[in-house]
């Protein structure tokens, strides 16, 4: 036996009343809380922004999957696999069919999963979610330029900038600026 991180695959939109069903039978020890040792449901911090208004949310980046921390034995595992897909809205382990011992996932594997959902401290990234467009016009909120204005002239989303004209200088080459660090502004 030997601790390990599984997925768990359920309905989308039933992880959060699975989660808390898996957790109930613990408690009432009706699955062994020695086999199964934690249950998360994979969300990210999200943060939008919208009309200059800044919302932080929790998403689920996994949506339809669970996953559990469980130190399966290796003889008498089907009695814990079977009560956990008995729960409704509960279709299986991920790689594996009923019949066959669940596979867990890698280390490195569970450990970026846990990383990106905040459990593990480290570099936790934010991630945001804009609606800005090209050729809107923007007012800086923060950082050197805070209080400029300008147009957006390119939006790169794998680094979470733009590159936006200035109105009160030119510049030969835009400067690069965080997305977090702008608002729409309506002219």
């Amino acid at each position: 036996m030997s601790r390990s991180w599984y997925i768990l695959h359920t309905y989308t939109g039933y992880e959060g009343k699975i989660e808390r069903s898996i957790k109930s039978l613990l408690e009432t020890k009706e699955i062994d809380p020695n086999v199964v040792l934690d249950v998360k449901v994979p969300v990210e911090e999200v943060v939008e922004i919208k009309d200059g208004k800044k919302k932080v949310r929790n998403n689920k980046f996994l949506p339809g999957y669970i996953m559990l921390e469980m130190d399966l034995p290796e003889t008498d595992w089907k009695s814990t696999c079977s009560q956990l897909r008995r729960i409704q809205g509960v279709t299986g382990f991920v790689g594996t069919n009923p019949n066959v011992r669940p596979v867990p996932i890698s280390n490195d594997e569970a450990k970026n999963l846990l990383l990106k959902s905040g459990v593990i401290k480290g570099e936790k990234q934010t991630r945001i979610r804009q609606s800005f467009n090209e050729g809107e016009q923007v007012k800086i909120t923060d950082g050197p330029f805070a209080s400029f204005t300008g147009t957006i002239k390119e939006i790169s989303l794998e680094k979470e900038k733009l590159t936006a004209r200035r109105y009160r200088a030119i510049f030969t080459t835009p400067p690069f600026f965080p997305i977090r660090h702008f608002f729409t502004t309506f002219f």
